[in-house]
């Protein structure tokens, strides 16, 4: 019988692979490319969810990480940790975050769920917060830009689905995805004329 750990960490996991998939197939400029007048980009979700586990799992319970000091080099205000510049390989990235994730993943097994850390960007009056509390952070953070990541790279290329296998969409016929698009529009059309 899985634990809540086991829980917790699978669909956190699911979330990580789901991101990292979506650049699969895609060159440099389609995987950093913004495709949001916000300059949304899946490279630069990547860097920002390293961002995110280093500080809430790595500084938060003072688990040093060999990577924390890549949180120095970016400035989250500035959203710097939201794209890649030119000279950062994809693979570094990329490699960069399943060590991030890795670590994190240590952290939530050798940890009770009720062990306190603090959130170092947080109001001190707030700042102490639960294991439990972060990794469900975590899972909805990642799990948001998840979806952020399918529908850029949906913009992109077309490609769409939760992983390479198990898309959970119902149909992979692009004329029934064309007719229901229709019925959407078609629906949403008669909406705004009533």
């Amino acid at each position: 019988m899985p634990t809540q750990k086991d829980d917790l960490l699978q669909y956190l996991n699911e979330a990580r692979e789901a991101v990292l998939w979506k650049l699969d197939g895609l060159d440099e400029y389609a995987a950093r490319r913004p495709l949001t007048p916000t300059g949304t980009n899946l490279l630069g979700l990547v860097k920002h969810l390293t961002s995110g586990e280093l500080t809430y799992f790595a500084r938060t319970f003072d688990r040093p990480s060999p990577d924390l000091g890549y949180l120095d080099t970016v400035d989250p205000w500035q959203n710097e940790d939201m794209w890649a510049r030119a000279d950062e390989p994809r693979e570094e990235i990329v490699a960069r975050y399943r060590r991030v994730a890795a670590h994190s993943d240590a952290i939530v097994t050798e940890l009770p769920l009720d062990t306190v850390g603090r959130v170092p960007h947080w109001p001190a009056e707030r700042a102490a917060t639960t294991l439990h509390h972060v990794v469900v952070r975590m899972i909805g953070e990642t799990h948001r830009h998840a979806g952020q990541a399918d529908i850029v790279r949906e913009t992109l290329d077309g490609v769409i689905g939760y992983r390479a296998d198990s898309d959970s969409l119902p149909s992979d016929d692009r004329a029934w995805w064309e007719r229901y698009v229709e019925r959407v529009e078609s629906a949403a059309r008669q909406a705004s004329s009533s």
